[in-house]
């Protein structure tokens, strides 16, 4: 199969069949996987299961949601300032979820794309051997400091929701064959931590803190479906949330994800920021892939497009080719020009 291309995942059509029309068709011949754009809620990435889920939750109690606009309700953040945030209730010791499998909504989105996705393949929409591409926000990423700031609360949280996203896991594998499969974690604060820019964690402990979530996870994939990671310098608030000054501690956690995992990976997502400088790309000489395909995010700003992959190809020689992130936030007029991006970076890279 085709692998030079990488989409993360969201894409703000309203439908599934408009972006597996759009992106699945028009890239396919580079892609090894195709998502469905990550539509309607999941667009805003974890504020849809803010709202959808921990907001209902009886265990928890919120502290802030996004502020009204015009005196109308919002559910997506502005920014950090104003995001959801939740506490854990007194007398409450570990939170669980209920309905599981199916209560976070990722296997019922999954399914409902899945059979769009089969129709227009079987239709020679997409080319018949492409992936259906689940993406899935990592644990610790959704569970996190800036959400859950009582102390002792994420300890509370991290065990019951983790069983529900293998729930989801489970789910979607008994839904969707497993060679039609690709799921992908979406890692946003974990990268953060890495670079030591989430207060109060040991950066000693980092790895392992990190790492946990997966051990339990991954091994529950089959090896017959494709496993990859995104990790994101995020984008609420606008992109990126915070830019470090090199590649080291993506390519630090990149290492471990990989380590860890306890099967095979066969994809791994780095963010790459607008610049050329050198140093911020010598941290890929150690990147130690085992085998998985590298892809670097690093279609935007395309008149210094060349200037950034000639310097990163001095340090990795071989790599595929991605956005920084999805498209969930940017204007759907824009994404014509994101697509043929995508193209004239795939000609420029020689794919």
């Amino acid at each position: 199969m085709a692998n030079d291309l990488l989409l993360v995942g969201s894409v703000p059509y309203d439908t599934a069949e408009e972006v597996f029309e759009t992106f699945g068709a028009g890239l396919g011949a580079h892609l090894a996987a195709v998502p469905d754009g990550e539509i309607g809620p999941r667009k805003h990435w974890i504020s849809k299961v803010h709202f959808q889920v921990m907001a209902a939750h009886p265990e928890f109690e919120v502290l802030r949601h996004p502020a009204h606009e015009n005196g109308v309700e919002r559910q997506n953040p502005r920014n950090a300032s104003d995001s959801w945030l939740f506490r854990v209730r007194n007398g409450v010791d570990q939170v669980q979820f209920g309905d599981r499998g199916w209560r976070l909504g990722y296997a019922r989105d999954a399914v409902n794309s899945y059979f769009v996705f089969r129709t227009l393949r079987d239709r020679g929409v997409l080319k018949d051997d492409i992936r259906f591409q689940v993406s899935i926000p990592s644990v610790n990423s959704v569970i996190a400091p800036r959400v859950f700031q009582e102390p002792g609360d994420l300890e509370k949280i991290r065990p019951g929701y983790e069983d529900a996203v293998l729930g989801e896991v489970e789910t979607i594998l008994k839904k969707i064959p497993a060679d039609d499969l690709a799921i992908q974690w979406d890692c946003a604060t974990e990268l953060q931590d890495a670079y030591g820019a989430v207060g109060g964690l040991d950066p000693e402990t980092m790895i392992e803190r990190n790492v946990t979530q997966f051990r339990r996870l991954c091994i529950a994939i089959p090896a017959e479906v494709g496993l990859g990671f995104h990790l994101c310098f995020g984008t609420l608030g606008g992109w990126p949330r915070f830019a470090p000054d090199d590649l080291s501690g993506a390519v630090t956690l990149a290492n471990a994800v990989i380590e860890h995992s306890g099967r095979r990976v066969d994809w791994v997502h780095l963010p790459v920021l607008d610049t050329s400088e050198d140093s911020f790309f010598a941290p890929l000489a150690g990147l130690v892939p085992r085998g998985a395909k590298i892809y670097l995010g690093m279609i935007h700003n395309m008149d210094n497009f060349g200037d950034r992959l000639a310097v990163a190809r001095e340090y990795l020689p071989e790599f595929g080719l991605g956005a920084f992130c999805g498209f969930g936030r940017e204007p759907v007029d824009t994404l014509p020009q994101i697509l043929d991006d995508h193209l004239k970076a795939a000609e420029i890279a020689g794919f």
